[in-house]
């Protein structure tokens, strides 16, 4: 009896561990769901919500094979369509970026502004869920959009933490980033602090504006210069599509080598140059 009932408990506790085993878990967090790509990144930094990875991606397909069939009805020459086509294929890719670099310099002039506001609501004694509600009315214009999602968006679930998560991603630039974890550290550790280390970090982003513009200015003969050398080529090239006898050669393989060779020169000649003069680039690690 003492065997059997030592057995029979040990298969009571068998049983138990396994249905408890076999119960249902939390979901565990996918680490690749956590942090979007590289063209969702991009999108996201350009302000383009309208337009996933998927589109872009199409776009630069169909945007290619049109430049590729005009070249090649224009010049009947396989080799330079084709690198004519990759051209178009990089060009809205290479807009994304541009309006991307457009924004982040737009939103680098206004967050002195936005976090001006935020300490003077601090000061006045709102609370900070109302003082960004607040920015999606008194804020700066190209930035209420996203303030004003974030506000309907806590007002229906009443979730601070979620709403900032969804603000950091609304806003996709590292400065906000910044921002956001400061309010978050303020809402959860409280503190009497926050309006001066608003004020300090106010005057640090104008300083920082200040002489980023400054260098700027001076960088853009360096950038507009690269462009220049990069496009002068191809577009002499595009010019020699008059003569039909001048672009046959170039589908030889002696022609092809000499076209592939020319655009990895010039691929790595205008990458070399962006790298030299570039000026250094605020990283969202925060995300």
């Amino acid at each position: 009896m003492t065997e059997s009932g030592a057995l029979l408990g040990f298969l009571f506790g068998l049983g138990l561990l396994l249905v408890w085993r076999s119960g249902p878990r939390a979901p565990q967090p996918s680490t690749s769901a956590k942090r979007p790509g590289r063209y969702a990144q991009l999108l996201a930094a350009a302000g383009l919500t309208g337009i996933n990875t998927a589109q872009l991606v199409a776009l630069q397909v169909a945007l290619g094979l049109i430049v590729l069939v005009a070249v090649l009805l224009a010049t009947s020459t396989v080799t330079v369509s084709l690198a004519f086509g990759l051209f178009g294929f990089a060009l809205p890719y290479a807009q994304v970026r541009r309006l991307a670099t457009r924004r982040q310099a737009d939103l680098r002039e206004v967050w002195p502004e936005v976090v001006d506001n935020l300490s003077s609501a601090v000061r006045a004694g709102m609370s900070l869920p109302e003082a960004l509600v607040a920015l999606s009315t008194r804020g700066p214009e190209v930035l209420r959009p996203p303030f004003a999602r974030f506000a309907a968006g806590y007002r229906s679930s009443g979730r601070f933490n979620a709403g900032l998560d969804t603000l950091k991603d609304d806003l996709a630039d590292p400065v906000g980033d910044r921002i956001v974890e400061t309010l978050r550290v303020a809402r959860e550790v409280g503190g009497t602090d926050l309006g001066r280390v608003l004020r300090t970090l106010a005057t640090f982003l104008r300083e920082d504006a200040r002489a980023r513009a400054e260098l700027e200015t001076r960088q853009g003969w360096v950038v507009s210069a690269a462009r220049l050398a990069v496009a002068a080529p191809w577009i002499v090239l595009l010019l020699l599509a008059t003569q039909s006898t001048t672009l046959a050669a170039y589908d030889s393989a002696m022609g092809t080598v000499i076209l592939v060779g020319g655009g990895a020169v010039c691929l790595v000649a205008y990458r070399l140059m962006l790298r030299i003069g570039r000026l250094p680039v605020d990283v969202r690690v925060l995300q």
